[in-house]
């Protein structure tokens, strides 16, 4: 096969065939899973490719130049987890960088970010970007690095990426976006002018709840260097196991988006008209305050619903122990349904202040919509709101 035809090709064609008839010496269809931690020179002084895995390894590489292709970057780095991502585009910033950050982020963004400002490695400033003013006026003087969650995490919050791209870069700032909860599938970054991109591979490209994996794709051949360097140096690339998992859901992540964003499409338009429910988050939905920008930068609205139940904590824990088709758990991406409190689980690094700033409420669930059979998902969820 002339594996340098596929660049013209559908993406979802590139996702399904990324690595394959990749081994010259077997001919293997799927690519091998290279465990070995060392590799031979071919003589003495003389290195080829691989000399360690750490700093290279066939089975990580396949994965990285796939996620790289699909989110149309120079080149990607893969990690040993979402987080580990989002801590790698930290060690190219120089020490005193000013970043902007939106306050609503993932909770374990927030830890890290916050982190780096108590110890004086980064000037950190926390940011509603649902608010125009304030996001533009943080960037009316000088920053490194502007920090994008769209849709955020877990308020759903859509940020114009063209145009914080316009604003950050004028401030001599480059622009990382965190695009797991959309994939390459329905919104590429790099291609609305970011300079970065970050995955947790854990979540949709494996989208089987059974890897931590993360990944960086720079816009430019010289920030990939950068970020593969540092990666090396730290000791933060992929396990060779783990990229061959990752890689192997790849494969199958047109298909399950499709399926996911059907599935949170139906219940979101369900919730809308249910009592108990104080409001409804989703992109999709037409009163959905983000939903033009949506539109305009997505290709389509993602498989997390959010829902504020009117009960609060008390409503929470009554509804999530009747449920019997969303698993309490945290993480998301996966072809099952969960259901997380973000107050309690995956924003509990957040102090209550900081919480209550961002919008995070103790009413506040946020849905991972797998691709289970749609009505049996709205019968679940219809018999815990009626036991409210």
């Amino acid at each position: 096969m002339n594996r340098k035809t596929q660049a013209a090709h559908d993406p979802r064609t590139r996702a399904v065939r990324a690595g394959l008839e990749s081994d010259p010496t077997t001919g293997a269809v799927v690519p091998p899973i290279h465990l070995s931690s060392t590799f031979a020179f071919p003589s003495f002084g003389v290195k080829g490719r691989y000399d360690y895995s750490r700093s290279g390894n066939p089975t990580r590489d396949l994965l990285a130049e796939a996620v790289a292709d699909l989110e149309g970057g120079a080149g990607a780095v893969v990690t040993g987890s979402g987080m580990g991502a989002i801590a790698l585009v930290g060690q190219i910033l120089k020490q005193g960088a000013r970043i902007v950050v939106p306050h609503d982020c993932y909770g374990g963004t927030f830890r890290l970010f916050s982190a780096w400002q108590r110890r004086g490695d980064f000037r950190v400033e926390f940011v509603d970007f649902g608010n125009d003013a304030a996001w533009r006026s943080a960037l009316s003087t000088p920053a490194d690095l502007v920090w994008v969650e769209s849709p955020s995490n877990p308020l759903l919050r859509i940020t114009d990426i063209r145009e914080v791209v316009r604003v950050a870069h004028a401030a001599g700032a480059k622009v990382a976006v965190d695009n797991t909860f959309l994939s390459p599938v329905l919104q590429q970054p790099l291609a609305l002018g970011a300079d970065l991109v970050v995955h947790s591979m854990t979540k949709y490209l494996n989208g089987h709840s059974d890897v931590i994996s993360g990944a960086v794709v720079a816009a430019t051949p010289e920030d990939a260097t950068q970020l593969a360097w540092w990666a090396n140096a730290l000791g933060m690339t992929g396990t060779a196991f783990d990229s061959f998992l990752v890689l192997r859901g790849l494969r199958t992540l047109h298909a399950r988006m499709a399926i996911h964003e059907q599935n949170a499409n139906e219940l979101a338009s369900w919730l809308n008209t249910q009592s108990g429910i104080r409001r409804v988050l989703y992109p999709g939905l037409a009163d959905h305050p983000g939903h033009a920008t949506a539109r305009a930068q997505q290709s389509g609205f993602g498989a997390i619903v959010t829902i504020e139940l009117a009960g609060g904590l008390v409503a929470v824990e009554k509804f999530v122990g009747e449920l019997q088709l969303f698993s309490l758990a945290e993480s998301l991406g996966g072809v099952e349904s969960l259901v997380a409190h973000p107050a309690t689980m995956t924003h509990a690094a957040m102090d209550p202040a900081a919480r209550a700033a961002a919008g995070l409420t103790d009413g506040l669930l946020r849905l991972s919509v797998g691709i289970e059979a749609v009505n049996d998902l709205r019968d679940d969820l219809a018999q815990a709101l009626k036991k409210l």
